[in-house]
């Protein structure tokens, strides 16, 4: 018999409480910190919980969601098997958020669930933060026979879906099959938090299967369930088929069958992917191909400057792809495939060996501009997952090429169609509504709930880009500057941005922080209602208003409908309404005053929720001038605004703002 671990001790300490709840299927306390009953901290846990079972635009079964401020803020993951319906995932989630918490009476931090689902919860940040330290095991009563056999179905069958997981999107980590062998049939299915990268999700699955050793090496069914993954394998089907489901292929072989905690044996769905030999060889002889065609071979011609560009981004080498394959793929950069002209360069559509469409940017030829950028993109980027943000496929730094290979979006960016009359009509206010939502969510990402604290600092409709679905993805982050987490204000000499969508402080003094983007999301927002750019001239009393005097001076007349697109003549006035007032919030001057995105999230999502009253934005004092200034670098000067006229007489010079075409954008 195994020795039983410290690890295991600790666990069955903590299942007491099972025997009075048998319908909880597991619950851990990590003892890390109590609360009360009426504190913030359940109120703020209370207030995620709502937004989980009232969030019907999740269908993927993953929620990572925050509020409140330190030390009573919440982070909370919710994670539904691959499998399970969104209705039925948000009751588990629901059911679930009702017992964790008593079967951990006011601590801070547990997780638990129930076969269809696992909750969360911590006063620390857990986003995107690969954690195996704590486990709990389950186990199946009933002994395997021909064990050793068995444990070795068991070992190819996890090892495969353990490679088919950790390859899944920033929506789906999961993997679910069926392996035979000497007539034992089995079952098993394999899960990560799908903000994990790739490797982590690989690490905590490869933990999870290892410690079957501790408890389970004769049974016939056995869990690991971890904070940010989790294996299952039964002798019966516990999950329901996915149209997707395809058999997992062969993979090397891994120590065998490991551990689990208490029992449980009941019945459940499942899944049936029969392994066929020689589909299987045949796909893993093509996975090889594809794999050795997209390694970069090793080069012996580059620069010193590429040479040290490169050794800063080998932690994301895995992603890097020869030069070669992206030719190929866009047939040689054909004009046909010519998606658009950027500041970096060229931006290309594509078609890699296994049929996946992708963007490629392209940095000018011999340019000695963007390496910043490119270096940005490719050490930030490739470590964000999240659904409201464009996905990096790759990047290849070869022959004096800068290129990054991104997931292909057929819907263009939002500008395309918000800005052009003939396009907007497609855009209803249910649409517009799931933009401005998707964009929060992403900027609150950003800000608070990835591993790093981001500034994104060019946030406008031309970078955020459209799927199929016209879901909104965040791009372009060869501006973001990165915050310890600690951190909240930064200066720079070097200002790049829209000119219209930066913040004062940052245009005028340099200073940046999370309220600057914030800014530029308030922006954004009244771009949206309204369908115009801030660069519009509104004529009223004004007629050099922009965008954001126009509708700071027809709220205070109690006149914000005129700033409502008038092709939106379907959908809730009083949400309209509520998203300028939210908008106006965004873009005060005072940057204090700005909501964060947690806040501006809670505002978009709770219609009861009372909203403050916002104070004036700084108004451009000549703001034809804007339609004459694009993306691009500043140098710090002066730009007046409203706090700082002292009469309406007073005009800036368009000479006051002097812009450098070293790194247009």
């Amino acid at each position: 018999m195994p020795t039983i671990s410290l690890a295991l001790l600790l666990f069955i300490s903590h299942l007491t409480f099972l025997t009075a709840q048998p319908d909880l299927r597991y619950a851990y306390c990590f003892n890390r910190g109590n609360y009360t009953n009426t504190s913030t901290y359940q109120s703020s846990f209370n207030i995620l919980v709502s937004e989980i079972t009232s969030n019907t635009q999740i269908d993927y079964g993953f929620y990572n969601f925050s509020h409140g401020q330190d030390p009573d803020r919440v982070s909370l993951i919710g994670l539904c098997r691959g499998d399970v319906k969104p209705n039925e995932c948000r009751s588990c989630l629901n059911n679930a958020s009702i017992l964790v918490p008593k079967s951990c009476p006011n601590q801070k931090e547990a997780m638990g669930g129930y076969d269809e689902c696992f909750l969360r919860y911590s006063n620390r940040s857990i986003f995107g933060v690969m954690e195996t330290d704590a486990s709990y095991y389950l186990w199946n009563l009933d002994n395997a026979t021909e064990a050793d056999m068995y444990n070795q179905v068991v070992n190819d069958l996890l090892g495969a879906l353990r490679d088919q997981a950790a390859s899944g999107d920033s929506l789906h980590k999961y993997a679910a099959g069926t392996n035979t062998g000497n007539f034992q049939t089995v079952w098993g299915a394999v899960q990560c938090t799908p903000d994990l990268s790739q490797q982590d999700c690989f690490d905590c699955l490869t933990k999870a299967i290892s410690e079957f050793l501790n408890c389970c090496t004769t049974k016939r069914g056995a869990r690991v369930i971890k904070p940010s993954c989790n294996v299952r394998y039964e002798n019966f089907r516990f999950y329901e088929p996915m149209a997707k489901d395809s058999p997992p292929p062969p993979s090397p072989s891994l120590p065998p069958p490991t551990s689990a905690s208490k029992g449980d044996n009941k019945t459940s769905r499942t899944i049936i992917a029969t392994v066929v030999p020689i589909a299987a060889i045949i796909i893993l002889l093509i996975s090889i191909f594809i794999y050795f065609r997209m390694r970069k071979p090793r080069e012996t011609n580059q620069t010193d400057d590429e040479a040290e560009l490169d050794d800063e981004i080998k932690p994301t080498d895995s992603l890097q792809l020869d030069f070669e394959t992206i030719r190929n793929a866009t047939d040689n950069f054909s004009e046909g495939n010519k998606l658009g002209q950027g500041g970096f360069g060229p931006v290309y559509k594509g078609k890699l060996y296994n049929g996946e469409e992708i963007a490629v940017k392209r940095l000018s030829k011999n340019s000695g501009q963007g390496d910043i950028e490119f270096k940005n993109e490719v050490m930030l980027v490739a470590k964000l997952q999240h659904r409201n943000l464009v996905r990096l496929l790759g990047f290849c730094l070869e022959r004096r090429e800068r290129l990054l290979v991104y997931e292909f979006l057929p819907n263009k960016s939002l500008d395309y169609l918000l800005f052009d009359p003939s396009q907007r009509a497609k855009l209803d206010w249910e649409l517009r509504y799931k933009i401005i939502v998707g964009i929060a969510r992403g900027l609150l990402y950003l800000h608070e709930d990835s591993r790093l604290r981001i500034i994104h600092r060019d946030l406008k409709a031309s970078n955020i880009l459209l799927d199929k679905e016209l879901n909104p993805k965040i791009s372009d982050f060869g501006m973001t500057r990165l915050f310890v987490i600690d951190q909240t204000q930064s200066n720079t000499s070097r200002i790049v941005g829209t000119y219209g969508y930066m913040a004062p402080e940052y245009l005028m003094r340099g200073q940046f922080f999370i309220k600057s983007d914030v800014f530029s999301f308030g922006v954004l927002l009244l771009e949206v209602i309204s369908g115009k750019k801030n660069s519009s001239t509104f004529h009223g009393e004004n007629s050099h208003d922009d965008l954001l005097s126009f509708a700071w001076k027809s709220w205070r007349e109690g006149a914000a409908s005129n700033v409502i697109d008038p092709m939106l003549n379907n959908g809730s006035r009083n949400e309209m309404m509520r998203c300028i007032h939210i908008g106006l919030l965004c873009v005060q001057e005072n940057a204090p005053n700005r909501p964060t995105m947690a806040s501006v999230s809670l505002m978009l999502s709770s219609h009861s929720l009372s909203l403050p009253l916002p104070s004036q934005p700084p108004f451009l004092t000549n703001s034809s001038s804007l339609s004459e200034m694009n993306s691009t670098e500043y140098s710090l000067s002066r730009v007046t605004t409203s706090s700082e006229r002292r009469s309406n007489s007073v005009e800036a010079s368009k000479n006051e703002v002097s812009i450098s075409e070293l790194y247009p954008r």
